[in-house]
């Protein structure tokens, strides 16, 4: 069964012997924090598949793991059966989407958020920001920039320059 665990700085994926084996790829994957662009808890991860399998096993509505290729990149795929699971789309990574079934997904997308995020003004002291989680977004998605990646030179997102002023 895949193993999550996340770092201050990455997410790291380890496959057991038989999905590295499916998937035909030797070690895990390790994704950067600041190139999740958005994690999504799904109860079907089956209509999130797009492309086509290269190299991987599918079996359909029971395994799929692997490599998925479609014309804008290649998806890395390790689900199992109708169960829950996660949808990690990134930026500037190997894959352009991860689908993973996970019994933590709630846990995940928790330990991904930034509780408080801290903004650097050059004039002025650092001032803490308003809280990482907006009310605008669904229970269900962490942004890249709720995530914990705050940028401290002003040059971010829209979010941190209104909380700034």
């Amino acid at each position: 069964m895949t193993s999550l665990r996340v770092h201050p700085d990455r997410l790291e994926i380890h496959l057991s012997r038989a999905e590295k084996t499916m998937s035909l790829r030797r070690d895990g994957i390790v994704v950067q924090r600041e190139n999740i662009r958005s994690v999504t808890i799904t109860d079907d991860p089956w209509i999130w598949i797009r492309g086509i399998r290269a190299p991987g096993l599918e079996v359909p509505l029971v395994i799929a793991t692997g490599t998925w290729k479609f014309h804008g990149g290649k998806d890395f795929i390790a689900i199992k059966s109708k169960r829950q699971a996660v949808v990690i789309d990134l930026v500037g990574e190997e894959f352009a989407r991860i689908i993973i079934t996970t019994q933590h997904a709630p846990d995940l997308i928790t330990s991904l958020k930034l509780q408080d995020v801290m903004v650097v003004d050059e004039a002025d002291s650092s001032t803490p920001a308003a809280p990482a989680v907006s009310g605008d977004a669904p229970a269900e998605t962490a942004d890249a920039d709720e995530s914990g990646d705050a940028d401290e030179t002003g040059t971010g997102d829209a979010n941190a320059a209104a909380s700034r002023e």
